[in-house]
């Protein structure tokens, strides 16, 4: 899938000379956290979000800090405290700096750029201009509208070597060291791990291997090995 099969086409916007008031209220009548800036003709010049509405002298959240903290602060600090408490127009408080991706990224690149860079949002841009919006909730409806996959007809002796294989893949997967029962479906885990983490991927790794239908975890934890 990519971003074009699940972005938002009609997406609010908000140009840069709007109130912040107008911003405000665009986000609470439509029910988001965040909206594209753009100009007239659709060029994407910022984003404005909740986190950049939320330090404003009208409601008594702007910014304060103790007289001897206060000196020790840049006065640039200051001033881009002040402007974002006290500025009218969205374009004084929106980010300028916008990840954004093209249609033809994949879910997996629209993922890693939600990460990365710790957004919830990433406008899709064809020539500058905006024509759709990716965000987490996006990527999290695409995942419940996926079709559950039927087990694939298997029998006991395929599921378990699926399982050994997928556990040889794991970093740190000792293989060798796992014992794998399978019967009708119903998988025993036995042997060691050196790690909670490595215990559940093992664990995770059996479950989601198709055809199994239970799984029980019988792995036991190595001892720390004294430094």
């Amino acid at each position: 899938m990519l971003a074009r099969d699940i972005m938002v086409q009609d997406v609010i916007m908000v140009r840069p000379e709007a109130t912040i008031q107008k911003a405000a209220q665009l986000l609470v009548e439509h029910g988001i956290s965040g909206m594209p800036v753009t100009e007239e003709d659709g060029q994407l010049v910022g984003i404005v979000s909740e986190g950049d509405l939320i330090r404003r002298t009208e409601i008594g959240t702007e910014r304060r800090r103790s007289w001897w903290l206060d000196l020790l602060t840049p006065s640039e600090t200051r001033a881009e405290d002040y402007v974002r408490a006290h500025a009218v127009r969205v374009a004084d408080v929106m980010s300028r700096r916008v990840i954004t991706a093209s249609e033809t990224a994949s879910l997996a690149e629209i993922a890693t750029l939600l990460e990365k860079h710790g957004i919830k949002r990433v406008p899709i841009v064809r020539d500058g201009r905006i024509v759709g919006l990716v965000s987490r909730a996006n990527l999290v409806r695409a995942l419940a509208a996926t079709p559950v996959q039927e087990p694939l007809g298997a029998d006991d002796k395929t599921i378990r070597e699926r399982i050994i294989d997928r556990i040889r893949a794991l970093p740190g997967g000792m293989s060798w060291l796992m014992t794998v029962t399978v019967r009708d479906g119903a998988v025993d885990l036995w042997g060691p791990v050196d790690s909670p983490q490595l215990r559940q991927a093992i664990r995770v790794a059996a479950e989601s291997t198709p055809g199994v239908k239970r799984v029980t975890d019988n792995l036991y934890q190595l001892p720390a090995s004294a430094e």
